[in-house]
């Protein structure tokens, strides 16, 4: 039987969040002094949390135990994600009592699926909230994996980047790529914080690779569209592929992610042969998650 976290753990865990922070981060104008300790001082977290500083003192030392009232602002000075609050809330003995959205599945729009069947020699993808991987072409599972053979609960393009062989082996510039992609789920978890699927693949992450939790922690964000991929393929070796990515108008968070490389290029010649192997399967895969 395990036992529930003591309060010198929560207080441990409230020292070192402030200790990541700077004043800058949280708003706070910072000053030329040096600072005698990492981070926010005591004084600043009680002001950004509307709380006394001799309660938020307490609170370190485990001498009184916070309300969910308190939690919250808390979770707010200190610029928690989503994981991070839970554990708050854990380390606190509280139920986290935030609002969960009950969230429809996610489909492909018709105007996604109608691109994606005239895209024949061109590998493109539908990304759904998450990154998850909603639909593909002929020409994408050529590239990177036969999707239809991966669970749908593991369809998820940061997932595959990080645990799949051999897409991960295939990205010559592996690193680069794969904090785009973290920095891309950074922006995805900012707009909608309590979303507990991201939540779960986050934490799934975490466990399964120390890169993506050092990445994660970073908190670097980006909203890039466009860029350059490296890949060294199985089959038909190295490609130089402009990578593009459209978001939809409509709100639902689906982006259309489409692979092109200069014509006459190798890699060119390449993705056209890489297609033509596969012109007689089915040009177009669509599993809802």
């Amino acid at each position: 039987m395990t036992s529930a976290p003591g309060p010198g753990e929560f207080g441990g865990f409230l020292k070192a969040r402030r200790a990541q922070l700077a004043p800058q981060d949280v708003g706070l104008p910072g000053t030329d002094s040096p600072r005698k300790v990492a981070g926010l001082r005591r004084e600043e977290v009680a002001q950004l949390a509307a709380i006394s500083v001799d309660y938020y003192t307490r609170l370190e030392q485990g001498r009184v135990r916070a309300s969910t009232t308190v939690l919250a602002t808390l979770a707010r000075a200190l610029r928690l994600d989503d994981d991070q609050q839970r554990y708050l809330y854990e380390l606190a003995g509280r139920a986290d009592a935030r609002p969960r959205r009950r969230r429809p599945a996610q489909r492909v729009r018709p105007a996604m699926r109608r691109l994606l069947e005239q895209l024949t020699e061109t590998p493109a993808v539908v990304l759904g909230k998450r990154l998850d991987i909603l639909a593909w072409n002929s020409a994408a599972a050529a590239l990177y994996a036969d999707f239809a053979q991966i669970p749908a609960g593991r369809r998820n393009y940061l997932w595959l980047l990080f645990t799949n062989p051999i897409i991960r082996g295939m990205h010559l510039q592996w690193e680069h790529d794969a904090r785009d992609a973290v920095a891309a789920l950074r922006m995805e978890a900012a707009a909608d914080p309590d979303d507990s699927e991201l939540a779960r693949l986050v934490g799934e992450l975490s466990v399964q690779d120390a890169d993506f939790r050092t990445w994660w922690a970073e908190h670097r964000v980006t909203s890039s569209g466009y860029g350059t991929k490296l890949y060294r393929h199985r089959l038909v070796g190295d490609l130089t592929l402009d990578c593009d990515t459209w978001s939809s108008p409509d709100g639902s968070g689906q982006r259309l992610m489409v692979l092109t490389a200069e014509p006459g290029s190798p890699s060119h010649d390449a993705l056209r042969i890489l297609t033509s192997w596969t012109a007689e399967q089915s040009p177009l895969q669509n599993r809802p998650l």
